[in-house]
């Protein structure tokens, strides 16, 4: 035999990713949920257990009997391993005590790969709770249910799921698709006006990057989803959902390259959230990292003045202030650059646009040039203002 030799098999895993859209998603004369488990070609009745964020579960107070009524009336299919309640928001995934609490009930409610794990939350829940699941067995099937016009639209479409360790956002992970997604518009009801507005973000960065005509939608419908109109957020939402669907079949879903076009205004953005301790909400920190972004592209001559304004007075005009808080300062936020880069590996790659829809990648940051970008933002000196 040789000294050398190799054995080398390509092959694909075939992934089919499901966003249903539908109201009363736990009303028993709605039986979506139940056909995607029958469908599941799992044996039935398939073990179910329920991760649901508390301030859903608090803001929607049957919420939790409703499912118990559902799991009844499709016995046939369901069976309800456990509702099991933790907390929302950037806390479930900073303390490692709430991943720990999941799999635990994972374990001992012998959820297996042929189970489900129900998510009900927000995005940073959905992270938890995905990452738990993925890492479960090697991944036991997870269906999502996001609850924010931040997750319906965005972090909750997508194959990442994650937590925060050592204070670095992100930092444990998986990649590994949902069986299914499912927005039910009603949970939208009861968020308070930073979380309406604060998801809309999500839906500037992506047409800016990817459809130049849905930015424009946005500028004209910018007012009705400031003031809630439901039917204005529903188109919202559905376009960019869309949109990152079309991303994960036609993109690079598992950020094999050095690219992540969807983190377009992210790299100060998750540097902004960690220096407020998370106060910040994730959409104001990305209407902030965009409005930098976009500054910093204009004073290197990539956009102009009129795209600039633009971009800046929709952001206004749904709602976002776009205030750099004062305790932190340039080179504070800087250092989200490199941690950035770490994120991803391989050389720096920053996604810019070079005009509405047109999406730019550069591999180096002009500091000087960031700072006065920065220091425009934090002055409001944008160009329609100056």
């Amino acid at each position: 035999m040789k000294k050398y030799s190799k054995l080398e098999q390509d092959f694909q895993v075939r992934h089919r990713y499901q966003v249903h859209f539908t109201n009363d998603l736990f009303d028993y004369n709605n039986p979506l949920l139940q056909q995607l488990i029958s469908a599941s070609g799992a044996e039935q009745p398939v073990k179910v257990l329920f991760v649901i964020d508390e301030g859903v579960s608090k803001a929607h107070e049957y919420l939790t009997d409703e499912i118990s009524a559902y799991a009844r009336m499709y016995n046939n299919s369901i069976t309800l391993a456990g509702k099991l309640i933790v907390p929302g928001g950037e806390r479930v995934k900073n303390e490692r005590e709430f991943l720990t609490t999941v799999l635990e009930e994972i374990d001992k409610q012998g959820i297996c790969r042929h189970s489900f794990v129900i998510a009900v939350g927000g995005g940073a829940l959905l992270d938890m709770a995905g990452f738990a699941a993925a890492v479960a067995h090697r991944g036991v099937r997870l269906i999502r249910v996001p609850t924010t016009v931040l997750s319906q639209n965005d972090s909750g479409i997508g194959v990442k799921n994650s937590v925060n360790w050592q204070g670095k956002k992100n930092f444990l992970g998986s990649f590994a698709p949902p069986y299914a997604v499912i927005n039910d518009w009603n949970f939208l009801s009861t968020l308070d006006q930073r979380d309406w507005i604060s998801g809309t973000s999500e839906a500037v960065k992506v047409a800016l990057i990817k459809d130049p005509e849905f930015f424009h939608e946005i500028c004209n419908m910018a007012e009705a989803l400031k003031e809630r109109d439901v039917e204005a957020m529903k188109k919202l939402i559905y376009h960019c959902a869309r949109l990152h669907v079309e991303h994960i079949g036609g993109g690079d879903p598992f950020e094999q390259g050095s690219s992540r076009p969807l983190d377009f205004g992210h790299w100060a953005a998750h540097k902004l959230e960690q220096l407020t301790n998370f106060e910040m909400r994730h959409g104001e920190a990305v209407a902030v990292g965009m409005a930098i972004d976009i500054t910093y592209a204009y004073l290197k001559g990539m956009i102009g003045a009129q795209d600039h304004g633009l971009i800046v007075q929709t952001l206004e005009h749904l709602g976002f202030d776009l205030q750099i808080p004062a305790h932190v300062d340039f080179e504070m936020l800087f250092e989200g650059i490199g941690e950035f880069r770490e994120h991803l590996g391989g050389a720096l790659t920053i996604t810019l646009i070079s005009g509405i829809g047109i999406k730019k990648d550069v591999h180096e940051i002009d500091k000087e040039v960031m700072s006065e970008a920065v220091y425009r933002v934090r002055n409001r000196m944008f160009v329609n203002q100056l």
